[in-house]
């Protein structure tokens, strides 16, 4: 039984480790010093007989085999975790937990996880924003939980990795002559781009992916939210870059067309951020249960 313990701790200290790329992270996230998180891996390492980490300048890199086995059992390590919460949180009311996310987030990914804490009891609040008011929030700490798709200041902030997003390059099938069959550079830069905002943040990334190149193309338009920017690209107004849980339906019914395939799109991470010292029992219990469930559901 004590050795059955000893690997659950070694194993929910490999998954933080996993997740945040880091000894020192995984330390101060499960409250324990960085030379036991050290010890737990190389304990892990010496059981199972392989190596699950290659430690690097600034934090370590997964091995093939920590990634299957992390596949295998963060579903069951998370289960566990959420199910101890819930116990923990006892007879605590929900409470008030004030979340801000981008919208197009919120629409796609969080109604289902808000709809549950809902029914536990919590009350949510919800604001929407792009990155400068997110962190203005967080800075003047008016919201508990904030969602971002930037890295945020550890210096400031704890935080997590949430969601991996996969970025296509998207037309409408009504384009397809003009635009061809493969990436052309050229050809797009004769077509009307529809974005996010001026910076290209997102058409950059996949830009510089695909043809190994800045971009220098100024958007035709500029909409802040992407939902509206999927129904002109859908319309045949113009191409764009969209992240995958926006569009995969769109692709597979063919309203969408990509023109970078799903191993050679670039990825964009979004994090679960709160402010240092954060110890409230039902924001953390909200925190645990938002990452258990986009962890879980990977």
């Amino acid at each position: 039984m004590i050795k059955l313990m000893s690997h659950l701790i070694h194993l929910r200290t490999f998954l933080e480790v996993y997740r945040s790329k880091s000894f020192s992270k995984a330390a101060e996230n499960l409250a324990i010093t960085q030379p036991a998180a050290s010890l737990h891996i190389q304990s892990l390492e010496s059981f199972i007989g392989i190596k699950l980490f290659i430690r690097q300048s600034r934090g370590v890199e997964p091995t093939t085999a920590a990634d299957e086995l992390a596949r295998s059992i963060a579903p069951n390590i998370d289960a566990l975790e959420f199910k101890l919460s819930s116990f923990k949180l006892g007879n605590i009311q929900g409470g008030t937990i004030h979340l801000v996310a981008p919208a197009d987030f919120l629409y796609y990914c969080l109604t289902k996880p808000l709809a549950s804490l809902m029914t536990q009891g919590f009350n949510i609040r919800c604001q929407t924003g792009n990155r400068q008011k997110i962190y203005d929030l967080l800075k003047e700490q008016s919201i508990d939980l904030a969602i971002t798709a930037s890295k945020p200041d550890e210096q400031q902030y704890n935080f997590l990795p949430l969601v991996t997003e996969k970025l296509y390059l998207v037309h409408a099938p009504s384009l397809s002559i003009k635009i061809g069959k493969k990436p052309n550079k050229e050809v797009l830069s004769q077509i009307p781009l529809i974005a996010y905002d001026e910076d290209l943040p997102l058409v950059r990334s996949v830009w510089s992916t695909l043809f190994e190149s800045p971009i220098h193309t100024v958007a035709s338009c500029i909409v802040p939210d992407l939902r509206a920017i999927k129904e002109l690209v859908i319309a045949g107004h113009g191409w764009s870059v969209l992240p995958d849980y926006h569009c995969e339906h769109e692709l597979k019914e063919g309203a969408l067309i990509a023109l970078n395939n799903r191993n050679e799109a670039p990825t964009n991470q979004l994090y679960l951020v709160w402010s240092k010292g954060l110890q409230k029992t039902n924001i953390n219990f909200v925190r645990d249960y938002l990452t258990n469930f986009f962890h879980s559901n990977k």
